[in-house]
């Protein structure tokens, strides 16, 4: 786990700008290596929602239904799955299943079996499928420091459950806000609503600029943060705007932004429109 007490301003003010876009850069080639890995989103190959009727999909061994407990998958005789360490043949139930998910191998693909808004789907993920294989790289607005700005975050008097919509239609997330983080950027003061990461020591917002739809992705992107030390600072990196898996692939189940946090100023710093968007 990173120390929150320890900022990237504060590292950037022991490195000059040369330094500090080698940086970035290992950074963003770190974030493209993880992005076109052999079971990342690039290799999903579909978005099954299941039903109490049990069902095969394309590229994927059994047939799947669902309860109201989570998942069954009824394998035929000559088909398996691993799951952890065990390998599993005939009928399995997969139970707590929740957003994150669960995944399961069967040669070299895996299947991930994931919960949304009630329901519950399965997502294929094949190393060989071809937009992972044609997958040439994602351009990016040249990185400058002047993209990074220190801002504060103002807690709300509790952490709050907000609602978004999402990349597929008829689909919302929720998310717990700790606050708002306001900062300063193009001369104006701006603020936008952050919400908890996957680790503890992070903080995820999803939000859209002026260069979106055009430069930039038209739903959103993303960026991950610190979360702030005892002074309630945060440093947020802009040259670490990273596109929503939407942005690539019909199969991803993205978070648009929550009300507010579409930024009235050009954020040209961070990643632009893929090359090759679905």
């Amino acid at each position: 786990m990173r120390s929150p007490t320890r900022h990237w301003s504060e590292a950037l003010s022991e490195e000059n700008e040369t330094e500090y876009i080698a940086r970035w850069q290992r950074w963003h080639d770190d974030h493209e290596r993880r992005r076109a890995s052999p079971h990342g989103f690039l290799a999903i190959t579909g978005l099954h929602w299941l039903s109490d009727d049990p069902q095969r999909f394309d590229g994927v061994p059994g047939e799947w239904s669902s309860t109201r407990e989570g998942v069954d998958v009824q394998l035929g005789d000559a088909e398996e799955l691993e799951i952890g360490e065990a390998r599993v043949t005939g009928h399995y139930h997969f139970d707590n299943v929740d957003e994150i998910g669960i995944r399961a191998r069967f040669g070299d693909a895996i299947v991930e079996v994931a919960h949304r808004n009630g329901d519950f789907m399965i997502r294929p993920r094949e190393p060989n499928h071809e937009l992972r294989r044609r997958y040439s790289g994602t351009p990016t607005f040249a990185a400058s420091t002047e993209w990074v700005v220190i801002g504060t975050l103002l807690p709300w008097d509790e952490p709050r459950p907000i609602s978004v919509g999402a990349s597929v239609e008829g689909l919302t997330h929720v998310y717990t806000s700790p606050g708002e983080i306001e900062f300063e950027l193009a001369g104006q003061r701006l603020r936008l609503i952050a919400f908890n990461g996957e680790e503890s020591d992070e903080l995820f917002i999803v939000f859209t600029d002026l260069t979106s739809g055009t430069t930039s992705y038209a739903a959103c992107r993303f960026l991950v943060v610190d979360v702030p030390g005892s002074d309630g600072r945060v440093t947020m990196d802009f040259n670490r705007a990273t596109n929503p898996p939407c942005a690539y692939t019909n199969f991803a189940t993205c978070p648009l932004p929550p009300h507010g946090n579409d930024l009235p100023v050009r954020v040209e710093a961070g990643e632009k429109v893929p090359f090759e968007p679905h």
